[in-house]
């Protein structure tokens, strides 16, 4: 696993052992970031402020910032995969321009202000995409304007939220990204 393309492109990234922390394929990731980079929402990533929920290794935020975001906020609270983020961190020398919370996302405290772009990667269960974003919702870290990219399984059935519109809808390998914002 390694970072795709920008600033940080090749960098190796970490993973714990086991299956408890599932990163998102350089594949999967690497078409994402080219619809947000290249596509509707350049704006929103160039520059902007990222929050990456159930982080583990980081990758997605980490991707982010390789590719123009200005900061980026992780959340995760599993020590294996934390050793992990913060090893990556350290490799993209990202320090100045990451933080580190370490709740539960699905208990996500109060948000100083919404981000532009939310990346949801929780658990593959049902139900947990619906609990992320109504996690990131009330704590304030989902504006108006705020784009929401949800990852989940492709078998795994979901309800969109009241609230929520979607966007879009794409599918790579094992990974299927929701597009959603705000209604």
């Amino acid at each position: 696993m390694r970072i795709v393309a920008g600033k940080h492109k090749g960098v190796r990234l970490e993973a714990p052992d086991g299956s408890a922390t599932r990163p998102t394929s350089d594949r999967a990731r690497e078409n994402l970031f080219n619809i947000l980079a290249h596509g509707d929402y350049a704006e929103k990533l160039r520059g902007g402020r990222i929050l990456e929920l159930f982080a583990g290794t980081g990758a997605l935020g980490l991707e982010a910032l390789s590719r123009g975001a200005a900061h980026c906020t992780f959340v995760e609270n599993a020590k294996p995969a934390l050793a992990a983020l913060h090893a990556n961190i350290a490799k993209c020398r990202a320090e100045d321009r990451s933080h580190v919370d370490t709740v539960d996302a699905f208990r996500l405290g109060r948000q100083a202000r919404p981000y532009d772009i939310v990346l949801l990667d929780p658990p593959y269960k049902e139900g947990a995409i619906e609990q992320g974003l109504i996690s990131a919702l009330n704590a304030g870290a989902i504006g108006p304007e705020t784009l929401v990219v949800a990852q989940l399984d492709p078998k795994t059935p979901w309800e969109k939220p009241n609230g929520f519109a979607m966007l879009d809808e794409r599918r790579y390998g094992a990974a299927r990204f929701l597009f959603l914002s705000r209604e």
